[in-house]
């Protein structure tokens, strides 16, 4: 008998996409809470699993020729588990094509740039770093990518083309805090068409409920230090 995935999780955007794709292709998995705040990124177990000291991971009992493996990066995490059970992925070279293009776009665009945003306008002026160029910058380039989805929405269904797919997965995560990030979707009625859809497919509800509990809360000079400064 397979044992369960193990998924290495904080209820982050980075950590739903990895929920989120489990719950969508049904598959069985454990849950070990990796706390951001707390410093559990840095604990020499997780290390081994996922060097870049960040979560999600997964841990696969039944990896590559029956071998245990383990991923970390939530975009090589999709990846590597569309490949092993052939779905959300398209059905075709071209849709993997499209498929591949948006997970980039979100690994490469969306994800940092709602990342600084986030981090400019919610933590930073409690930290005593109120930056009104990094929050300008930050807005206005969250805002210039949700164009730039809400136009590709404008010709499909989902985002790489009339099927759901990891890709949908990796940007709602970021998409569905628009609010936080100082957006709005009064020009862009093809976003909030597909957010509407998205959240209320069982999957995407399931992955995001995973220890919703866990989310927010207060900062601690502590848990900011774990967060955001680098250590060696």
């Amino acid at each position: 008998m397979t044992k369960p995935i193990d998924l290495y999780f904080w209820p982050t955007p980075n950590g739903w996409k990895a929920s989120i794709v489990l719950e969508e292709m049904g598959l069985d998995y454990t849950t070990h809470l990796i706390n951001i705040g707390a410093g559990d990124q840095f604990k020499p177990e997780f290390l081994a699993i996922s060097p870049n000291n960040r979560m999600p991971a997964i841990l696969d009992h039944d990896g590559p020729d029956g071998a245990p493996i383990s991923v970390f990066e939530s975009g090589a995490i999709l990846q590597y588990l569309a490949r092993k059970t052939g779905l959300l992925y398209g059905t075709s070279e071209r849709d993997r094509v499209a498929v591949e293009e948006w997970l980039m776009w979100q690994m490469g665009g969306l994800g940092p740039m709602a990342g600084q945003n986030h981090h400019f306008n919610k933590y930073a002026p409690g930290m005593g770093h109120d930056l009104p160029y990094a929050k300008d910058r930050y807005i206005n380039e969250t805002a210039r990518l949700y164009k730039v989805l809400d136009t590709q929405l404008g010709k499909h269904e989902f985002v790489a083309g009339d099927f759901f797919s990891i890709a949908d997965i990796s940007i709602w995560g970021w998409a569905s805090l628009w609010e936080g990030q100082k957006q709005t979707l009064d020009d862009k009625p093809n976003m909030a068409r597909w957010l509407e859809l998205m959240a209320k497919r069982p999957g995407v509800i399931a992955g995001r409920a995973l220890h919703a509990d866990k989310r927010g809360g207060a900062q601690t000079k502590t848990s900011q230090d774990n967060m955001f400064k680098p250590r060696s």
